[in-house]
């Protein structure tokens, strides 16, 4: 859909510099600053009114990550981590592992845990070690 409406933008502006261009050799100087006027008054209010829709439009598809207060929230995978107070990684450092791409939005209440793929060898919670 967006290629489309990038051809359709090029064949418009293509065919209005070629109009324009048609009125300098066709009428006077004084014509075609008049139309040129005209043109680019046009333009820009299409600009503001496609820039207004996109401000206001959907959101781009994908995933939201949010956390309420005091709480851990992870678009991918936690791997070889310690989450919540007072916790700490005592062991080596755990490979991470590939992460899976869901298009689930992740959320985290307050003080909460949450991950959009997989927790592995990690401590969680206050106090925890791994």
């Amino acid at each position: 859909m967006t290629r489309t409406w990038a051809w359709v933008t090029a064949v418009v502006a293509g065919a209005g510099a070629l109009g324009l261009a048609l009125v300098v050799l066709l009428a006077d100087l004084d014509t075609a600053g008049q139309a040129a006027s005209v043109v680019g008054a046009v333009v820009a209010l299409a600009a503001l009114v496609v820039s207004v829709l996109a401000l206001g439009g959907t959101p781009a598809p994908g995933r939201r990550v949010r956390a309420g207060r005091g709480a851990v929230a992870a678009g991918g995978n936690i791997t070889g981590s310690a989450l919540g107070n007072h916790s700490k990684v005592t062991g080596p450092r755990t490979a991470p592992t590939t992460a899976r791409r869901a298009h689930d939005d992740v959320h985290a209440a307050r003080d909460g845990i949450a991950a959009g793929g997989d927790i592995t060898d990690s401590a969680l919670g206050e106090g925890s070690e791994r």
